[in-house]
C-alpha cells in the first residue's frame, strides 16, 4: 500500500509532468528541447524515490506517469507499447481456470457442512441482486440528469442519414458488421453472432467441452463446472476424496506463486497500457465526450458513496483497511481494464483481510458474472446516452426506461466471459428498443476510458460481497482486518 507520501509525491510529479505538457497551448512558448527534458527531471526524481522504496506498488504507480509521459511524447507510435499489457493479461489468463477450479473444489468437497455453502450461495446472490439493481439506478439518474447525449449528431456523411431499411440491411451484410465514418475513422461493430435472450445466457452458462471453457476462460462456466465437479466430489470414498482435494490444494498453492512471478511484469504492462491509450487518443480524449465521461466517474464515485459505504458500517468491515486491502487490486483492474487481471491479486488480498478461502473462492468468481456493478451502472448509461444522441428522449418516459433497465439486469447476467460484453450487450439493447446505433460508435471514443473506472468498481463489489457474505456467515476475521 502507497503512504500518504508516496502519494503526494507522486501526484505532484504529475502535476508537473502534466503542467509542462499545457504550457504550450497556455501562450506560454518555451524551448521543446527543455521542456522535454524537464518533464522527464520530474519522472527521473520519482524513479529514484521509487528505487529506494523497492516496493511493487510504488512501481506500478510510477509505470502509469511514465506511460502518460510516452504516450505523449511518441504519439500514435506508442500505441504499440499495448503488446505489454496483452503479455501480462495473456499471463494471468492461464491462471485463472486452474485456480478458480482449484480453490472452489476446496470449498466445497473440502467443507464438511454442505448446508453452509448452499447458504453462502443465498447470500451471495441476495447481495449481487440487490447491488446491480442500485447500481442501474444510479447510472439511470446519473444520465437523466446530466444528459450528456444531448447535442451530439453524427457528421453529414455519418450514418444519421441513412434510412432505417438501408441500415437494417447493412448489419445483414454478408460481413456481418456495421460500419460508421467518425471524424474520418471508420469504425466497425460487430453484433453478436446470437441473440442475447433468456436462452442464450442460460446455454452460456453451461459448459460443452471442459478444454474450450478453459481455453475461452468463461468463467461462469467454469463454476458451474467446479460447483458440480466439487459435490461429485463429496459422493465418492474418502480416500479418493483425500487425494483430490489435496491435489487440489496443491494446485491452488501452485497458482498463487505462479501470479507472484507475473506481478514483477506488472508495472511494465500498466505503462505499455498507458502509453498506449494516450499515445493513440492524445490528450484531447481527455477534453472529447468529457462530459459522458465526468458523469460515468461521478455517478461511480456516488455508488461508492450511497452503497458501499453504508454497507460496510452495517456489516461492521474497517472501511480503512478494506480500502487498503483492495487497492493494489483495484488499480491493477484500473489500469489494465481487466477483471480478470486483478482477480488473482484480489483473492489473496481478501484471504489476508480475514474472509475465509472457502467464501473468497465461491463469492468471487460468481461475483465476476452476477455482481458487474460498475459494468451494470455503466450499462445503464449507455443505452440513455444513446436514446439522448439520437433525439429520442420523448419517447422513453420513465416507465420504458425502467422496463430497458430491467431487461439489462438479466442480459447482463452470465455473459461476463464475452469479449468485450459490455459493448456486445449495450449494441443488442438498443437495437430491441429502436435506439439507432450510431451512437454506440460515438462511445467507443472513450470506452478504453470509461472501461477502466468500471472495471475497478467490479473489483471492488465482488470484494466487499465476499466481506459481507463473511460477515453474514459469522467467519470474518476481526483480528486479521484490525478492527
Amino acid at each position: 500500500m502507497f503512504s500518504s507520501r508516496s502519494l503526494l509525491f507522486a501526484l505532484i510529479s504529475v502535476a508537473v509532468v502534466a503542467g509542462l505538457h499545457l504550457l504550450p497551448s497556455a501562450g506560454i512558448e518555451m524551448d521543446p528541447v527543455l521542456l522535454t527534458g524537464a518533464r522527464w527531471y520530474a519522472i527521473g526524481a520519482l524513479c529514484i524515490y521509487g528505487w529506494q522504496k523497492k516496493n511493487l506498488n510504488t512501481w506500478i504507480l510510477l509505470s502509469m506517469v511514465i506511460g502518460f509521459e510516452v504516450g505523449l511524447d511518441m504519439g500514435k507510435a506508442a500505441k504499440d507499447f499495448d503488446v505489454l499489457s496483452s503479455i501480462f493479461i495473456r499471463l494471468i489468463k492461464t491462471v485463472v481456470g486452474p485456480l478458480l477450479f482449484s480453490t472452489l473444489v476446496i470449498a466445497i468437497a473440502g467443507q464438511e457442512n454442505a448446508k453452509q455453502m448452499g447458504r453462502i450461495a443465498v447470500k451471495a446472490f441476495t447481495y449481487f441482486l440487490i447491488a446491480t439493481s442500485i447500481a442501474l439506478v444510479v447510472g439511470l439518474l446519473a444520465i437523466n440528469y446530466s444528459k450528456a447525449g444531448l447535442g451530439i449528431t453524427p457528421e453529414p456523411s455519418d450514418v444519421a442519414k441513412v434510412p432505417a431499411n438501408e441500415l437494417q440491411a447493412n448489419i445483414n451484410n454478408k460481413k456481418g458488421e456495421v460500419q460508421f465514418e467518425l471524424n474520418d475513422k471508420v469504425l466497425s461493430i460487430k453484433p453478436p453472432a446470437t441473440k442475447l435472450d433468456w436462452k442464450y445466457t442460460l446455454l452460456h452458462s453451461f459448459p460443452e467441452n471442459a478444454a474450450k471453457m478453459l481455453y475461452e476462460n468463461a468463467i461462469l462456466q467454469i463454476v458451474v463446472f467446479s460447483l458440480i465437479f466439487g459435490l461429485s466430489l463429496r459422493q465418492v470414498h474418502d480416500h479418493h476424496r483425500k487425494t483430490m482435494v489435496e491435489w487440489c490444494e496443491g494446485l491452488s498453492e501452485v497458482m498463487f506463486k505462479f501470479v507472484g512471478y507475473i506481478m514483477y511484469f506488472a508495472p511494465f504492462a500498466v505503462g505499455g497500457a498507458l502509453a498506449s491509450i494516450i499515445g493513440d487518443k492524445g490528450i484531447g480524449i481527455m477534453l472529447n465526450l468529457a462530459k459522458l465521461l465526468g458523469t460515468l466517474y461521478v455517478a461511480l464515485f456516488v455508488f461508492i458513496i450511497l452503497v458501499f459505504f453504508p454497507v460496510m458500517v452495517f456489516f461492521r468491515i474497517p472501511i480503512k483497511r478494506f480500502f487498503q486491502s483492495v487497492y493494489e487490486p483495484a488499480s491493477l483492474a484500473f489500469a489494465t481494464a481487466s477483471s480478470e487481471a486483478a482477480l488473482p491479486q484480489a483473492m489473496k488480498a481478501m484471504e489476508k483481510f480475514g474472509v475465509p478461502r472457502k467464501i473468497v473462492s465461491f463469492v468471487l468468481p460468481t461475483g465476476y458474472s452476477f455482481n458487474l456493478d460498475g459494468s451494470t451502472l455503466y450499462l445503464a448509461l449507455a443505452s440513455m446516452f444513446c436514446a439522448q444522441a439520437a433525439g429520442l428522449t420523448d419517447q422513453f418516459t420513465w416507465d420504458k426506461q425502467l422496463v430497458m433497465m430491467a431487461t439489462l439486469l438479466l442480459t447482463s447476467k452470465g455473459v461476463a466471459a464475452v469479449p468485450r460484453a459490455s459493448l456486445v450487450i449495450l449494441t443488442a439493447t438498443v437495437g430491441q428498443f429502436g435506439i439507432p446505433e450510431w451512437p454506440i460508435a460515438v462511445i467507443l471514443g472513450v470506452d478504453a476510458l470509461m472501461d477502466m473506472g468500471r472495471t475497478s468498481v467490479n473489483l471492488i463489489g465482488n470484494c466487499l460481497a465476499s466481506a459481507v457474505v463473511a460477515r453474514w456467515e459469522g467467519e470474518f476475521d476481526d483480528e486479521k482486518a484490525g478492527a
